[in-house]
């Protein structure tokens, strides 16, 4: 690399999901010359949007929209607010938790959150803001000293204030232990449990320092962009173009051109393009085999041995007619939940007795279905790798809307479709090239954290970098739009 510390570079992107978006508004506003290549026609990677042609609006992927000032701060780096992009909707309630013996509703306020927890626990209120104490803490401590450093090295983590924070962070204790010291109705520990299912592991083998997503979520409140979860993908889009970045759409990268030791650029849809250096915010794994063998970081068996977040299955519904009884999220949590985790992490098998959730977005947002109709996005979290075909689609599509129709108190939902789309393991396989189809990247357990992630840096080629959901800092989209503004202070100081 003939390029000083700091200099312009040109710069590859590849993959327009939400940690390439981020790279590439950052890497651009540093002044380099940034080009981001997308095999799909659109932005978003696994947050993308479709339309159907009766008049459904379906977000892909992410529909929880937590820790918004995570996310507000990528657009005030730029001079922005994320309400000058899209309206914000706090939800009221934030969600309910069915359970088989009724109805947990999380509502909007924190006061009225401590008095749930008072009436199905005595004494549950005060140790919530005992909780909420400690959580705020790790939250402002971990999201701002800890999630923003590339993780060369554990001495990144040797400061006076992360050594005094330590003990305070709780990072050797596991979240159901943590949760169990606070509280012990089983409808209490499930509502603190939930949000860690998604972070790649059982509750037992989380840290406790995760419940700063507690937090983030119910102290910060669940919210929801009308237009859908998609318009943060075209607010960063547009912030990126903004700063010079160029799109590229329906570019698939098939190649990482190296010659002595350098990576010299790309080779799309058949064409070679070079750069000074390349940021893959594509799936970790797919991107190292755009290489030979010996220029990779880690090698099949590494892959093999990591514990990976959950696939899913998805339904995309369209419903003729309203639903009552259904709010913008529920979690129907009927079933034991330790048993389908076990089918996740443990058992790698189709779950007997699933757990599941549903977004109805529609319920908030007009624009999402037509006049009178119902949007709704059904999930599944699933084992990684697991056999995928159409028939064990169907059969727990059935499971789930059996389920629906108990709490909706309509019956054959089934023949009130008018739209349908599954999506599940081969799909992630095929649209994002997803290690065994996982949705959500690796697991954050304690052996997969920090410098213990795989590296976002090359250790054979020094300007080729990764972000995203399986590097640093983890699963999630804050955590993603922190990754890629990581790489990008990472790649300007390339020399």
């Amino acid at each position: 690399m003939q390029n000083k510390p700091g200099s312009k570079k040109t710069i590859a992107i590849i993959g327009a999901g939400i940690s390439g978006l981020s790279a590439a508004a950052y890497a651009a506003q540093a002044g380099n010359k940034v080009h981001v290549y997308e095999k799909h026609p659109q932005p978003g990677g696994r947050a993308r949007q479709f339309k159907t042609e009766n008049g459904y609006v379906f977000d892909m992927g992410p529909s929880w929209y937590w820790m918004p000032d995570i996310i507000n701060g990528f657009f005030s780096d730029f001079g922005y607010n994320a309400t000058d992009f899209y309206h914000l909707v706090s939800l009221n309630p934030q969600f309910e938790m069915i359970f088989q013996d009724g109805i947990v509703k999380v509502p909007e306020s924190y006061e009225d959150l401590k008095a749930l927890f008072e009436t199905l626990e005595t004494g549950a209120g005060n140790k919530l803001d005992s909780f909420m104490k400690s959580a705020k803490y790790k939250y402002e401590v971990g999201m701002q000293d800890f999630v923003n450093k590339p993780c060369y090295s554990w001495s990144e983590f040797f400061s006076p204030k992360i050594a005094v924070s330590a003990f305070k962070l709780d990072l050797l204790s596991n979240f159901r232990a943590y949760v169990s010291k606070y509280f012990s109705h089983p409808k209490l520990k499930a509502l603190m449990e939930f949000p860690v299912i998604f972070l790649g592991a059982s509750p037992k083998n989380i840290p406790a320092l995760y419940s700063l997503m507690n937090y983030g979520g119910y102290v910060l409140g669940t919210w929801y962009p009308m237009g859908g979860f998609y318009q943060l993908v075209l607010g960063m889009k547009k912030v990126a173009e903004e700063q010079g970045a160029v799109f590229h759409f329906n570019q698939n990268v098939e190649k990482i051109i190296t010659e002595e030791g350098v990576a010299k650029g790309i080779m799309v849809n058949g064409e070679f393009k070079e750069f000074d250096a390349i940021i893959a915010s594509s799936d970790y794994h797919h991107t190292e085999t755009l290489l030979s063998s010996e220029l990779r970081n880690y090698g099949e068996k590494y892959w093999e041995s990591r514990t990976f977040a959950p696939s899913c299955l998805i339904y995309y519904l369209g419903f003729k007619e309203k639903l009552p009884n259904l709010k913008h999220h529920t979690l129907f949590f009927e079933n034991d939940m330790d048993d389908h985790i076990d089918t996740i992490y443990k058992d790698k098998k189709w779950p007997d007795k699933p757990l599941f959730y549903v977004c109805c977005p529609s319920k908030t947002d007009p624009y999402v279905a037509p006049l009178g109709h119902e949007n709704v996005f059904l999930l599944m979290p699933l084992a990684t790798g697991l056999p995928d075909n159409e028939n064990i689609r169907e059969y727990y599509l059935h499971d789930m809307i059996k389920r629906l129709e108990q709490h909706t108190g309509i019956n054959d939902l089934i023949s009130k479709l008018d739209y349908k789309r599954s999506y599940c393991v081969d799909d992630f396989i095929n649209d994002y090239n997803a290690y065994q189809g996982n949705a959500y990247g690796l697991a954050n357990t304690l052996s997969q954290t920090a410098v213990l992630k795989p590296s976002i840096k090359n250790k054979h080629l020094p300007n080729l970098f990764y972000t995203g959901q399986l590097t640093v800092p983890g699963p999630g989209v804050p955590p993603s739009i922190i990754s890629g503004k990581i790489v990008a202070k990472e790649v300007n100081n390339l020399t």
